[in-house]
């Protein structure tokens, strides 16, 4: 168990130690392994790593929103304004979830109900969450559809999701998520299912929304890219953990874990053009169904020594607000 800070002033969400199992018939997968990290009230922070990290899970642990058949968040603490999330009731849960931190997920058509108009959707959570009345809310609909710069929001109440570009589909679910004003926006990859132009108008939107209304926003991508472009400080997923967590010009300037230097080298240097290659990290992510003994990433690491294979390293500052858990990060460095 890491040692944790006094809790700051401006600090809106804290968590410490989550924990969180899958079930299947004959083994738990150990999806996440302890997650310790603060978000700080109106900042961006981003998550990224490879799919299978745990960036998602993490989001879902949060917002209990994890199939309570197969998963179980074991141990941790989620504490927003020093109320634990995980020992409310769901009936308590639901006022915070959608309402005070809300969700925007990577595929649309999967959150959004193809029987209903999408007025009616963004409707039907301001109702719940402010108690509204349903000519109340229809307007304020309206006015969160055009708040997103979707043209003619008066006809749009109107559509339902398939009569919408996914584009547009994707901009109602930013709509209906920041509808209540809520202190937290967690966006799970926003953009991944969307084409290039449609991303960059779509983070865009993200990082002017956040400017004109001083949300928080905790922005989960595999994409350093969309980091450097839209967060001020970031976490590095890999194995479930947390393996490096700095501002991101400090992370851009002195990657401190050999996982993050991975990324890296592996993201296109547009300057080259075609005749970049690619960077690849050798072999493969750790099975989560199995003991982890030392270091996740040692099997992968061309740094690892023997008590990267024997101990797992812990989170720790290696200069000031840059932590890695990397028992080498000093020599890595400047490797």
């Amino acid at each position: 168990m890491q040692m944790h800070k006094a809790v700051r002033d401006d600090v809106l969400l804290d968590v410490r130690d989550l924990e969180t199992h899958f079930y299947g018939e004959e083994s738990i997968t150990r999806a996440l392994g302890g997650v310790s990290f603060q978000i700080m009230k109106g900042e961006t922070l981003g998550v990224v790593g490879e799919s299978g990290c745990g960036k998602s899970v993490t989001a879902l642990s949060i917002l209990r929103l994890l199939p309570k058949t197969t998963a179980r968040t074991v141990g941790g603490e989620v504490r927003y304004h020093g109320q634990d999330l995980l020992k409310l009731s769901e009936q308590e849960m639901r006022k915070i979830r959608g309402g005070k931190i809300a969700m925007i997920f990577q595929d649309p058509m999967t959150s959004l109900n193809p029987v209903y108009t999408i007025g009616h959707q963004i409707a039907e959570a301001v109702q719940i969450h402010t108690g509204a009345s349903r000519s109340v809310a229809m307007a304020k609909a309206e006015d969160m559809l055009r708040f997103v710069c979707i043209a003619d929001p008066g006809r749009r109440v109107t559509n339902y999701p398939h009569e919408m570009s996914g584009g547009m589909r994707q901009r109602v679910m930013i709509a209906m998520a920041l509808a209540c004003s809520p202190e937290l926006l967690i966006a799970d990859e926003p953009t991944t299912a969307l084409d290039v132009t449609i991303q960059a108008q779509i983070l865009r939107l993200i990082v002017d929304l956040k400017e004109r209304t001083g949300t928080a926003v905790m922005f989960i991508t595999h994409d350093l890219g969309v980091v450097a472009e839209t967060c001020q400080r970031v976490i590095v997923m890999y194995a479930g953990r947390i393996v490096e967590q700095a501002s991101v010009m400090d992370l851009f300037a002195r990657p401190m874990h050999p996982y993050t230097q991975g990324l890296m080298r592996s993201v296109p240097d547009r300057r080259r053009g075609r005749q970049s290659r690619l960077s690849e990290i050798p072999g493969i992510v750790p099975n989560l169904r199995e003991p982890i003994i030392g270091c996740s990433f040692a099997p992968r690491c061309p740094f690892a020594i023997d008590i990267c294979r024997e101990k797992t390293p812990v989170l720790r500052d290696v200069e000031s607000g840059h932590t890695a858990a990397c028992w080498r990060s000093e020599e890595i460095v400047c490797a």
